[in-house]
């Protein structure tokens, strides 16, 4: 992916949103492996270059292979208010997810306390009281029962009978959150190689049918509400 190819919903001086492909992480450890963070850096400095090398501040995430809006800070003061308002009266973040099976009710609420093994990568579900558990919430609200089709991938995928797609409204952020959660529920992400056992045999890079549709915050310097859908 090249930085002429950005997708670039918003930018001022202050913070940038824009779009992030399947496949391309966030930001990644891996030295010389493109990320959001460097393609978005060459694009300020080759906007300015007489300023050096950028400052870019990561809010939130979205795991690899996993499509959607993301914001960004520009300035340290940005960074500092956009975190406060993301832990204190939260993003409204949403997601359009295609799965297998059906949720018992047309919408709900799920609750549960997660754990992340850091050695495997993956989240599970687990009690209250577990070491390192934390807080899980979401809701949910079926979109198309049975007949639901959301295309997220480069390519065609193989979809069972009946997908169901849903509408989802994150209130917390943890890893692997909705995907986890919605397969604890017997309703797994189409595509997703981790927590679908229908996908989990198969070698092949993960093209996930969850996409995080809608963003909404308040400018870190206007106050003023900023609403973003793809």
């Amino acid at each position: 992916m090249a930085a002429n190819t950005l997708e670039i919903l918003y930018e001022d001086s202050h913070i940038l949103v824009c779009v992030k492909p399947h496949g391309i992480a966030t930001q990644s450890k891996r030295i010389g492996s493109p990320d959001m963070v460097n393609l978005l850096k060459n694009h300020i400095y080759q906007s300015n270059p007489s300023q050096g090398e950028p400052y870019l501040a990561v809010i939130h995430r979205l795991d690899q292979p996993v499509k959607g809006i993301l914001v960004f800070a520009k300035t340290p003061f940005a960074a500092k208010e956009l975190n406060k308002q993301l832990t204190s009266q939260g993003f409204g973040k949403y997601y359009r997810a295609l799965v297998d099976g059906c949720p018992p009710q047309d919408e709900g609420k799920l609750e549960n306390y997660m754990i992340k093994d850091t050695k495997t990568n993956t989240s599970k579900i687990c009690t209250a009281n577990t070491k390192g558990a934390k807080i899980a919430r979401l809701s949910y609200k079926i979109i198309q029962k049975g007949q639901g089709y959301f295309n997220l991938g480069r390519r065609n995928l193989n979809f069972p009978p009946s997908p169901t797609e849903l509408d989802i409204h994150l209130d917390t952020g943890r890893h692997h959150q909705i995907r986890v959660q919605l397969a604890n529920i017997g309703c797994p992400i189409i595509g997703d190689t981790k927590y679908n056992p229908h996908c989990s045999e198969r070698n092949e890079w993960q093209e996930i049918c969850l996409c995080a549709y809608k963003l909404e915050f308040q400018h870190p310097n206007t106050h003023k509400l900023l609403h973003f859908e793809l």
